[in-house]
């Protein structure tokens, strides 16, 4: 059943450019009318679905639609697109949780999550992420959509989101900048939908991670909304320092994992099961190799040769290629170097993905082969799963990746911002997942970041942080689909407080 509403109060224009996205939606392009693709600030197509979870039948809407960004001046300076999935038979709506869904980039649509992770459609890929035809979606059995509705977010100049005409789209692009104006549009969004009720959510993935931490804080000081629950996935250092040997170091127990996962360790260590072999590495990593390398060219020869040794058994390298590189190993050469002799290279965002290069010379790979592979199967599947099913028409091109830039990153201080949200809010949750082989945020450095968040302590029976035996995307290998989603559920539903609970310390 497909419903078409446009909202009221809107300019001739906004209104004609609806009612054409309505025409379109229902019939199509006539193939002789030519006309301008049309940004519409507000109006939404809404369509009746089920789902099966867990063998259980859920009936849901799904409303695809755009709705505005408002200027200083109460106008409209942007149309952001969006897809809201809402359980259709529960009686209790007041309690029943709202998850809003950002993906990273910057300049990233939302559709990694959306139809490979969390949503009600998961898109067709091997049982461990790779690609395959023919392309399309089917059901996600593991969606969360059976203990929270989701709303999936594009941010201005992603998926279909755009600056309407006219306007300074630098003031979208920047760490506060896209801050500030999507925690007005959730506000808007929560009064439109009559949401102010229910247990608040936000998921963010990559630089996403930046975005929900920031808006934590946001919602909660300019618009007096307090969140029950952020879950980060596999975050960003979110303006929390790790650079200098700290930085250098993190990056080892993610080496590890690679080279242990390609079968590059020596047998000792490759004998090993891979929560106990890393435990070791991240303990090696705390206690001998930052302080080591705190040191620089000044520590004792003897010390850095072993320092180098250790280093080599771990990451899957020679001594001679850590000595060469003064024990701290850049990740970019490193993925060149750990398969080398084999004539391959390691993914960037899933170091279990596999490339081959012009030639094995060099210092750094031609391309992420983990990237790539992504976006050739995702954007065949959102494509077609916006007309398809949604029955969402549009000639505007959904950007998987938009233009963004530049982007001001020098404001990022959105870790101490959740920390505050968190002190503030005793309701306020925060559980943070992570790949071993995601090289792009790697889980050591998100668990370093998670410590530095926290540093009294008094905290931590806040925070949850889970691992998973995959990459950036953990939730394109199958196994940990259903684990991630059933984590993102336990964490739900330990957050809601019972009726009449009190916030306090």
């Amino acid at each position: 059943m497909l419903r078409i509403q446009v909202r009221s109060g809107l300019s001739l224009q906004t209104f004609l450019s609806a009612m054409a996205l309505s025409l379109l939606a229902l019939w199509g392009p006539h193939p002789g009318f030519a006309q301008q693709v049309e940004v519409p600030a507000d109006t939404t197509v809404t369509t009746e679905h089920t789902v099966t979870i867990d063998g259980e039948t859920i009936p849901y809407t799904a409303t695809a639609g755009t709705m505005p960004v408002y200027g200083s001046d109460n106008e409209a300076i942007a149309s952001i697109f969006y897809v809201y999935y809402r359980r259709a038979d529960v009686d209790d709506a007041e309690r029943r949780p709202l998850t809003f869904s950002f993906n990273g980039g910057p300049g990233s649509a939302s559709v990694w999550m959306h139809v490979g992770y969390t949503g009600p459609r998961f898109l067709n890929i091997d049982d461990e992420g790779f690609p395959v035809q023919p392309y399309g979606f089917d059901e996600n059995p593991h969606s969360i959509l059976d203990v929270t509705d989701i709303v999936y977010v594009d941010p201005v100049n992603t998926g279909y989101s755009r600056a309407l005409e006219g306007v300074d789209t630098s003031e979208f692009f920047g760490v506060q900048d896209d801050i500030r104006y999507l925690a007005e549009w959730i506000r808007l969004f929560v009064t439109r939908e009559d949401r102010w009720s229910s247990p608040k959510y936000l998921i963010g993935e990559s630089y996403g991670t930046t975005r929900v931490a920031g808006l934590a804080r946001r919602l909660q000081g300019s618009h007096w909304m307090y969140l029950n629950g952020v879950i980060l996935v596999s975050p960003t250092s979110m303006g929390a320092a790790r650079g200098g040997p700290v930085g250098e170091a993190l990056l080892l127990p993610h080496y590890a994992a690679t080279a242990w996962y390609h079968d590059a360790l020596e047998p000792a260590l490759q004998n090993q099961d891979l929560y106990g072999f890393l435990s070791d590495v991240e303990e090696f990593t705390v206690e001998e190799y930052i302080p080591a390398l705190t040191r620089g060219g000044f520590l004792d020869p003897d010390r850095r040769r072993e320092i180098a040794e250790a280093v080599a058994r771990y990451s899957g390298t020679s001594v001679d290629f850590v000595e060469n590189n003064n024990l701290a190993l850049p990740i970019g050469r490193w993925r060149k170097e750990l398969l080398r002799d084999r004539g391959l290279t390691v993914g960037r965002l899933d170091a279990r993905y596999r490339g081959v290069d012009r030639d094995d010379g060099g210092i750094s790979y031609d391309f992420d082969p983990a990237l790539t592979a992504w976006n050739h199967s995702f954007t065949p599947a959102i494509n077609m799963y916006v007309r398809q099913e949604l029955e969402y028409h549009t000639d505007l091109q959904y950007n998987i990746f938009g233009p963004v830039s530049p982007w001001e990153r020098g404001s990022d201080n959105t870790a101490e911002d959740l920390r505050r949200a968190m002190a503030e809010n005793p309701f306020l949750h925060t559980m943070i997942q992570a790949g071993y082989y995601d090289g792009g945020t790697d889980y050591f450095g998100a668990k370093y970041t998670m410590w530095r968040m926290d540093p009294s302590g008094k905290l931590q029976d806040r925070f949850r942080f889970e691992t998973y035996r995959s990459g950036h995307m953990m939730y394109l290998r199958q196994e940990d689909l259903e684990t991630s989603n059933e984590h993102i559920r336990e964490f739900i539903r330990a957050s809601v407080p019972e009726e009449g609970m009190p916030a306090r310390y």
